[in-house]
């Protein structure tokens, strides 16, 4: 039996339910990155060229772009348990087969689904968590429910990539099927189930586009995010450009860990000052990503600018989709999946972007410093208080 939003909400959160959100967002992001990791030796597995094996990180964030707005569209009218159950069997599945795949066509096939599966959950999964808290702590249950996301980059990939070298890939991407079978008991047990909305409730993609500031949150998320990720795929370039390159593995361990200190933060705030939260997050990456521009061959600031650069972009996972929620009230499914696509779309254009940039310059020199003013841009639109 479903029931509505009143009788589910409690006084405290309900850690159980909110972890095992956390859990399938890490292995959402596991799923998605993994494949970057383990690149060499899947390629060799495959018979394909490096380049293409890394096509199967693109069409998953392609997928999951393509598809979150209409899949979220349709299954909006769907039990929230059931459907998380659902994609949490999709992952099984998914990874099953990537995991015993002996075909790149086929391997190719499983990630442009995983992609889709993805796409709906990211956009559900933020709706859910709020739901089930009073609105007053609909923040910090989202902080605790997106926590997967830096916890992935921060440790899962890394022992995803350990796994796949100790063992073989296969077995990583087989562990990542074990875990989303081990997640449908934890989700019959903790997470309360909830109605989809009705008919009368649901309303189109370009209604939401319509409300009163979300256009600002989705330009705003999209200039923070292609900022990120033009500096973020191309770190190993700067730091080559800068006679640094030494310092590769050290600064991404330094950015993970202060992505989860970030998260805190954010999970702390954000229910009282998400205004100030953003205007933080976009100020402090823009100022990051301009010292490692012009410091980045001395590595004590280097790696403090990277340090600050985690902690002010660790919380964009909570803030955006917090704004955007906020916003857009009932129709927040739909916001998220918006989100969402706005997201992926500047993962893949961060990556086209740098590599246009690094290839009309010569070298990775300028990506700090483009990314230093996507990142002021993001912050000059903060100013539009009914966005945030």
């Amino acid at each position: 039996m479903t029931t509505d939003l009143g009788s589910q909400r409690t006084a405290r959160l309900p850690l159980g339910a909110l972890l095992a959100f956390a859990t399938v967002v890490l292995l959402g992001c596991l799923t998605e990155t993994l494949p970057a990791g383990v690149l060499l030796p899947m390629s060799t597995d495959l018979r394909v060229s490096e380049s293409q094996a890394g096509q199967l990180v693109a069409v998953y964030a392609i997928s999951t772009a393509a598809t979150s707005v209409p899949l979220t569209a349709l299954t909006r009218r769907l039990p929230r348990r059931a459907l998380l159950l659902g994609l949490i069997a999709g992952f099984a599945v998914v990874n099953a087969v990537t995991a015993v795949s002996p075909w790149y066509p086929l391997t190719l096939l499983a990630r442009v689904l995983a992609g889709a599966v993805s796409g709906v959950m990211w956009a559900m999964i933020a709706g859910y968590a709020m739901r089930i808290v009073p609105a007053e702590r609909a923040g910090r249950a989202l902080a605790i429910a997106m926590a997967g996301t830096p916890i992935g980059f921060a440790v899962g990939v890394p022992a995803g990539t350990l796994l796949g070298e100790l063992l073989g890939w296969r077995y990583a991407f087989g562990a990542m099927a074990l875990i989303a079978v081990a997640l449908v008991g934890w989700v019959l047990w903790q997470v309360p189930p909830l109605r989809g909305q009705s008919a009368q409730q649901r309303t189109g993609a370009g209604e939401v586009l319509a409300t009163p500031g979300f256009r600002i949150v989705l330009i705003t998320t999209f200039a923070l995010a292609l900022g990120h990720n033009v500096l973020y795929t191309y770190i190993g370039p700067v730091l080559a450009a800068a006679g640094r390159v030494e310092l590769l593995s050290t600064a991404l361990l330094v950015f993970g860990i202060a992505s989860v200190l970030g998260l805190w933060i954010v999970g702390s705030f954000v229910d009282r000052r998400l205004r100030l939260l953003v205007r933080c997050s976009t100020s402090l990456v823009a100022v990051a990503a301009a010292v490692i521009g012009g410091a980045a061959a001395w590595p004590v600031a280097l790696l403090l600018a990277v340090a600050v650069w985690g902690v002010a972009f660790g919380g964009a996972p909570t803030m955006f989709p917090a704004a955007a929620a906020r916003v857009a009230g009932r129709d927040a499914d739909l916001a998220q999946s918006l989100t969402i696509t706005v997201w992926n779309v500047a993962i893949a254009a961060g990556a086209y972007l740098g590599g246009a940039a690094l290839d009309l310059a010569g070298d990775a020199a300028p990506l700090p410093w483009l990314a230093a003013a996507l990142a002021a841009a993001a912050f000059g639109m903060t100013a539009r208080r009914s966005a945030f």
